[in-house]
């Protein structure tokens, strides 16, 4: 599968999160080397009041659950918006290899926009693709604030 048609998994799931009435962000986990999607989350924040049930966070540990361990070597995440500092900490923890994002996030993106925390010196820099569908990623979040604000 190429990296939109992941992008579009994500997107799926995020679209799932706004008719929860969460931030809608979507992300999955593929095993590179099969090209299975091993782990997949979206933001339930709201419903399950946790500040750490981002998609990502979802994603990693189904991951790591479907894989039998906390390493995941040979691994890609495909999300929806640019990781936040405490989702890009997973990353680097987890050893996920490659990190694909739609839109950026100039609030919190802390793999380009605000800062590039994968550039720091941890012992784990996972390679970074940002603007994958950054046009429909976004427009699902401007939609979803647009409608909140609206209500």
């Amino acid at each position: 599968m190429t990296d939109e048609e992941y992008m579009s998994r994500a997107v799926e799931l995020a679209k799932k999160a706004a008719a929860l009435g969460e931030v809608p962000v979507g992300a999955v986990v593929v095993k590179k080397s099969s090209g299975e999607i091993v782990g997949e989350g979206y933001n339930l924040r709201e419903s399950g009041k946790s500040p750490l049930a981002h998609a990502e966070i979802i994603a990693i540990n189904e991951a790591s659950k479907t894989l039998g361990g906390w390493r995941l070597i040979d691994c890609e995440m495909f999300v929806t918006l640019e990781p936040c500092p405490m989702c890009c900490g997973a990353i680097i923890n987890s050893r996920i290899e490659r990190v694909v994002f739609g839109a950026y996030d100039k609030k919190a993106g802390s793999c380009e926009s605000v800062i590039d925390l994968f550039e720091l010196p941890y012992n784990h820099k996972p390679q970074v693709t940002g603007g994958i569908m950054q046009k429909e990623c976004a427009d699902i979040l401007s939609d979803f604030f647009k409608t909140l604000r609206s209500k």
